[in-house]
């Protein structure tokens, strides 16, 4: 039997190999046992130190400073699962302090980072081209902030967790403006909005619509309107929420008056005119809320309510029609769509605000037509009256005769001239005839005023004889078809 000392017996067993260690110190390449990295680069005391270069198996990489094995220092590294890049800071394998990151998608970082994540200070511009500079955290827009959407709209304020909270302005590339609280991305709380028809809104929001806004046009004053021919009168209008109550919170809107007469044929034993109108005079009546339709009949406005220097009574005088895009809501596409969107209740492109004759602008929920007056009948509009039957004919009818209505040309009493506040003077033949009229206010304000206008009004009125009390009574049943 062998010695178990015998120095032959341990040469006859197979020699271990251990695997391979990791260079000392200097320049040396590396590859792990779980072959995923592969380091090639400056070593000291057998870890990573210095520059170099850590390969992963799935495609990314990082080039750069190493402390005692760590990747920590300036860097720079590429995710092959991503795409994304990153050139600036490292502590401990993850991109913190400053440095610039790059999205495969587009845009880009550059800012404070923590654990590679957004936080502090930083630029931040998206695939879209909008750009945000202000504060972060956790990755999100949070605090103070600025940014620019990519349709041009700007905002300044307060953000949490990405999105618009607390106070900030927005500044829409149309010329609107708000400036207050901020809710879930939509104007919520105290604002004041400024639209870039002109209209102003100041009060309370609530998810990103205001809280007091007019939802009608009331006109003030008896249910009918009575007016002595020849006269000037005013008309009071107020903007009304669906409670009644004034929205004296917005000022801006244009309103535009207009008028009708009755589209009607009168009985024989009515004292009161008509219009005859021309066999080629093709308008499509309107519809009123009286019972009765009207068609457009001119209305005189004074020129102090806009009208260029130089300009004539006459050339104030306007054949005002209802457009039914007037009264048409625009409709919207709702609130924020995601973010870079700018709220939909605002236009997409900057108008030009305007208020031409005919036209006023509201205050505070508020506004004035005063010392209108009724034009006198244009052509095509021929004015008649039915007079009531001789007792000859009206016999004949009691003995079952069909004898018509007797109808003449109207011939009413020469009117003087009617003076007006603002010195100047109508003329006789600019006076209306008596009969029943339409007044018509309807919401112009363009572009419409988060996307809708509000629904025309009307007014119903009488001109009388001077000296009249009363009206003559014309029964409900009566056909009102002009033939």
């Amino acid at each position: 039997m062998a010695a178990t000392g015998d120095p032959n017996s341990a040469s006859l067993q197979p020699r271990r190999h251990s695997p391979r260690l990791p260079p000392r110190n200097g320049y040396g390449i590396y590859v792990y046992p779980n072959s995923f990295f592969r380091y090639e680069g400056e070593w000291k005391g057998g870890k990573k130190h210095g520059r170099g270069k850590l390969l992963f198996k799935d495609g990314s990489y990082y080039e750069g400073e190493f402390v005692d094995g760590e990747i920590t220092g300036e860097g720079y590294q590429h995710w092959a699962w991503s795409g994304n890049t990153y050139s600036g800071q490292f502590v401990l394998g993850e991109p913190q302090g400053h440095g610039i990151m790059k999205y495969k998608a587009g845009g880009h970082y550059e800012g404070e980072l923590s654990q590679g994540l957004r936080e502090g200070q930083g630029f931040l511009e998206d695939q879209d081209g909008q750009v945000y500079q202000g504060s972060f955290h956790d990755n999100k827009r949070h605090g103070r902030g600025q940014m620019i959407f990519k349709n041009g709209d700007k905002y300044e304020g307060d953000w949490v967790r990405d999105q618009r909270q607390g106070h900030g302005v927005l500044c829409c590339a149309d010329g609107s403006t708000y400036k207050g609280q901020w809710h879930n991305d939509v104007f919520s709380g105290l604002g004041s909005l400024t639209h870039c028809s002109g209209v102003t809104y100041c009060g309370m929001f609530i998810n990103g619509h205001p809280a007091a806004q007019a939802k009608k046009i009331v006109v003030l004053g008896p249910e009918v309107l009575e007016v002595v021919q020849g006269s000037p009168f005013t008309l009071n209008i107020q903007l009304q929420q669906d409670d009644g109550e004034v929205a004296k919170s917005e000022s801006g809107r244009v309103l535009k008056i207009s008028a009708g007469v009755r589209y009607v044929q009168l009985p024989e034993y009515s004292e009161v005119s008509f219009f005859k109108m021309d066999e080629d005079h093709t308008e499509t009546p309107i519809q009123t809320p009286f019972g009765f339709q009207c068609i457009s009949y001119p209305l005189d406005v004074p020129m102090s309510w806009g009208l260029e220097p130089g300009s004539t009574v006459e050339s104030a005088r306007a054949d005002l029609l209802l457009s039914k895009r007037d009264s048409e809501p625009v409709l919207d596409s709702g609130a924020f769509h995601g973010q870079g969107d700018t709220l939909s209740i605002l236009p997409a492109r900057r108008p030009e605000p305007c208020c031409p004759a005919a036209c006023q602008r509201v205050d505070q929920g508020c506004a004035e037509f005063a010392d209108i007056l009724l034009g006198a009948p244009p052509p095509g509009m021929q004015p008649y009256l039915f007079l009531p039957s001789t007792p000859e004919k009206a016999s004949d009818r009691t003995n079952g005769g069909q004898s018509p209505p007797e109808v003449l040309p109207t011939a009413q009493e020469p009117l003087k001239g009617t003076n007006r506040p603002d010195a100047t003077t109508v003329a006789p033949s600019t006076a209306a005839y008596l009969g029943e009229y339409v007044l018509m206010v309807c919401d112009v304000t363009s572009p419409p005023f988060l996307g809708h206008r509000l629904p025309t009004t009307f007014k119903h009125l009488r001109i009388l004889a001077k000296g009249d009390t009363h009206w003559p009574h014309v029964p409900e049943d009566h056909p009102e078809a002009l033939s």
